[in-house]
This record gives structure tokens, C-alpha cells and sequence, in this order.
């Protein structure tokens, strides 16, 4: 039996908190390519939607089944063509596409139905519903190519899916579409996943897939993954490279995460299937772990107001218990609101500091800067710094100092001098806590 350590799981379960009440009711567009499902993450996947669903999120899950077409394929003596990175679908394709669909779809209702205990499924009931809900048109022929029975989404029910979220089951979605006279055309996953996203103006697509994400250097398969692009980097990126023929290609799943926040859904995202849990860490954590494109950055540095005192508390407690901060109240925060400054990061505060001016002494503390652990070493610190020294600067003030017992040599290092502390101006000499023996520091602002 293993333990549970209150030491890391508390903190933990604690910093997870703000992502289950931010993302309560939102939907997700969640789509895991067939390779995925080929490489046996498919119950581990479904444990992990379920407990998405059990944090209040609505789940459309769209499975694809490349692979398992093409061993039906194979198994039936047939090749499988491709062009233009689309199936070629003749009619022996379209059975095999029927036949993989259907043994996928009873999998996947399977694996949601499983309940044994020890497990994240355990008193999980979880219903899933599926249907006609995608209109679709052939692909025709294109550069004298005929594509035959593959499609492409001409419509999307948003409004029967919407429905069947509020009944609280998982919308399933296979890649078939049906023409208005009952014709039925293969479409692929990520045209599915992208129209359904598009036309419910979810909040998020994500994609499980066979790349990791987006390198920061393309041509260097040991480069970190850029976790977080913004949309004009993405379209330019997207532009620079060649057409996607393979699933592998850098702009294949690029492509459709990018215009799908073209057209409003505010955040897609690539994960890799072979990491487990990979759907968790993406959504409940900071950095996540693989490639998100946001229209805008996520992370915005900006004066706090009102809303923001609650995050500060939370951020700011933990330094006041173990005496890198002096205690405030969370009513002095109110009122000193409009000094602080904040870092945020999807709606979570993860940095502050205050600026309080003594304009007769052209100068100004900063206090209460405060990084979150989960984020510390990344430069959010010198972020909210520069900011203060521009919000100082803008009052005219000459210096900013602060007073601390435990940090002075981060202060140091970024041009800040020791001083007595009978240099500070008077109206701040007179709440000098002499015993707890502060170290004034000063930086002059040029």
C-alpha cells in the first residue's frame, strides 16, 4: 500500500485547486490520434477524461484510426494510398474505415464503463453519447487526384452536442461524416476535432499525438519544447515550413490548432500520447508539458485590482508564516491594492510586489514581492522589479528601496546597495520594526 506524505501532496493538491474552479464548466475538444490508441494509452487516456468530467469540464472526445485502417487494410491484401497528407478512400477503404470505427468505438465504451476499485475509475459513472452530428462534402479531386469517399466537414450540430454536454455525458466522435442523402465519407480526426472546437467556440482543443510538441529549434530533436506560443509566432512559424504530408510533419497538427484559434477557440494544444498522464499535467499545471498557441500570451504583468486580493493573500502566506514577510492584513491589501503589481498566468497569480511612494523624499519601497515556488527561477522576479522601477520612475521618484531580512543578495545583484537605516525617509524611520533588524537597501533609478 503506498503512503500519501501531507508534506507534497497538500501543496500540490492545493496549487491544482485554482485550475478546478477556473476550468469548472468550460469545454474542452479533446482528440487522440489512432497510434495512440495503437500503442495501448487508450485506458490510462480514458481514466484521465474522466476525471476532467468529474472536475465539471464537458468532454467531446474524437478518436482517429489511421493505423487501424491500414491494418485492416493490409488484411484484406490492400495498400493504403495517401496524397496531400488525406486518405485516399475507395470503397474496400471505406469498409475497412467502417469496420476499424466501430471496433473502436465499442473499445472506447469499454474502457469508459470499467469501475474496479484501486483505480481512477472506481464509483465513476460516466455515460457516453454519439451520433450523426457532422454533415460532411467529398474532398472531390484536387491537383487530377481523386480522393473518392474521404470527406470534409461541412457542419458541425453544435447545437445536439451542446445538449447532450448538459445531460453531463462525454460526446463521442468517430472521423465519419454523412452528406444530406445518407452518403457516408471518411474525414480525418483533426478536421473533426478542429470543425467540432470551431463551432462550439470551445475552450480548449487538445491534441494527443505522436510528436511531443513543438521544438524551440526545429531542426534539433534534443531542443526544449516551446510550451506556449502565441498565434502571430504560430502563423509565422506555420508559414515558414513546407506542406505536412506525414502526421510526424512539424506543421500537421500546427495547422489545425492554428486555425482554430483563427476562429475563436482560445486556447489548442499538442501533447504527446507516450507521456502518461500527459492531459493532466498540461491542464492542472504551470508550464504543462506540451505546446499550447494562445491568441495573446497567457501571462500578463499588470497593476492588480480589486479581484486580485484574494490570489495575493494566497500567494503571500506561506513567506508571512515562515517570517520572509511581514504579516498584512488582508484589509491593508485592500486598501493598498492600487500599489501592487501582479504576475498572472491563466487567471492564477503567481508573482506581486507593491510600490509605496514618499514623494517628499523622491523615493519609493517596493514590498511584498513575492514569486510562487512553483515558478521561481524563470525571471518573473526581475519581471515585476522592472515594473516597479517603471512605476516609480513615472512618479518622478529618484530611488525605490526595500527591507528585508533573507534576500539581500538577490537585491544586491540587481544594483541595490545597503544603507543605514536612519537614511530612510522619516514618515518610514517611524514604522521601523527595530527588532526585527530589516537590511535597508536602495537602488537609484537613472
Amino acid at each position: 500500500m503506498s503512503l500519501v506524505f501531507p508534506h507534497t501532496f497538500v501543496p500540490w493538491f492545493r496549487a491544482v485547486a485554482p485550475y478546478i474552479h477556473a476550468y469548472r464548466g468550460k469545454t474542452f475538444v479533446v482528440a487522440m490520434s489512432g497510434e495512440g490508441i495503437a500503442a495501448g494509452r487508450l485506458n490510462a487516456f480514458v481514466q484521465d477524461l474522466s476525471i476532467l468530467h468529474a472536475m465539471g469540464i464537458h468532454i467531446v472526445f474524437v478518436y482517429g484510426f489511421r493505423p487501424q485502417i491500414n491494418e485492416q487494410l493490409a488484411a484484406k491484401g490492400q495498400t493504403s494510398r495517401f496524397s496531400h497528407g488525406m486518405r485516399i478512400t475507395d470503397a474496400v477503404a471505406l469498409d475497412c474505415a467502417q469496420e476499424a470505427a466501430g471496433q473502436l468505438r465499442f473499445e472506447i465504451e469499454a474502457s469508459f464503463s470499467q469501475g474496479l476499485p484501486n483505480t481512477p475509475m472506481a464509483n465513476a459513472a460516466v455515460r457516453i453519447i454519439s451520433g450523426n452530428f457532422l454533415t460532411a462534402r467529398p474532398v472531390g479531386v484536387v491537383d487530377g487526384v481523386d480522393f473518392m469517399h474521404s470527406g470534409i466537414v461541412r457542419k458541425v450540430d453544435a447545437a445536439a452536442i451542446r445538449r447532450a454536454l448538459d445531460t453531463g455525458a462525454i460526446v463521442l466522435l468517430s472521423p465519419f461524416g454523412f452528406s444530406p442523402t445518407g452518403e457516408a465519407f471518411n474525414l480525418s480526426m483533426e478536421d473533426v476535432a478542429t470543425s467540432t472546437a470551431i463551432a462550439l467556440q470551445a475552450d480548449k482543443l487538445v491534441f494527443l499525438t505522436e510528436v511531443p510538441g513543438i521544438r524551440e529549434k526545429l531542426d534539433d530533436p534534443e531542443s526544449p519544447i516551446d510550451t506556449e506560443l502565441a498565434l502571430a509566432d504560430a502563423e509565422r512559424l506555420l508559414a515558414s515550413l513546407p506542406n505536412p504530408t506525414q502526421p510526424t510533419d512539424t506543421a500537421f497538427y500546427l495547422q489545425h490548432c492554428v486555425k482554430a484559434c483563427r476562429a475563436g477557440v482560445e486556447r489548442s494544444h499538442i501533447l504527446p500520447f507516450a507521456v502518461d498522464g500527459a492531459l493532466l499535467m498540461e491542464i492542472y499545471t504551470h508550464d504543462g508539458i506540451g505546446t499550447m498557441i494562445v491568441d495573446e500570451k497567457l501571462e500578463s504583468l499588470r497593476e492588480a485590482t480589486a479581484d486580485d486580493v484574494g490570489g495575493i493573500l494566497q500567494l503571500i502566506e506561506p513567506f508571512e508564516r515562515d517570517g520572509t514577510l511581514v504579516k498584512r492584513s488582508r484589509t491593508e491589501i485592500e486598501r493598498d491594492i492600487g500599489y501592487y503589481t501582479v504576475i498572472e498566468h491563466d487567471g492564477v497569480i503567481f508573482g506581486c510586489a507593491a510600490l509605496y511612494p514618499y514623494p517628499e523624499a523622491r523615493t519609493g519601497e517596493m514590498a511584498a514581492l513575492t514569486v510562487s515556488p512553483e515558478v521561481q527561477g524563470q525571471g518573473d522576479g526581475e519581471r515585476i522589479l522592472k515594473r516597479i522601477e517603471q512605476r516609480a520612475k513615472a512618479m518622478g521618484l529618484e530611488s525605490i528601496f526595500v527591507l528585508t531580512t533573507r534576500t539581500m543578495h538577490w537585491f544586491i545583484r540587481r544594483g541595490f546597495q545597503p544603507v543605514d537605516p536612519d537614511w530612510l525617509p522619516e514618515a518610514r524611520k517611524r514604522k521601523y520594526n527595530w527588532d526585527r533588524r530589516s537590511q535597508v537597501l536602495v537602488k537609484r533609478l537613472v
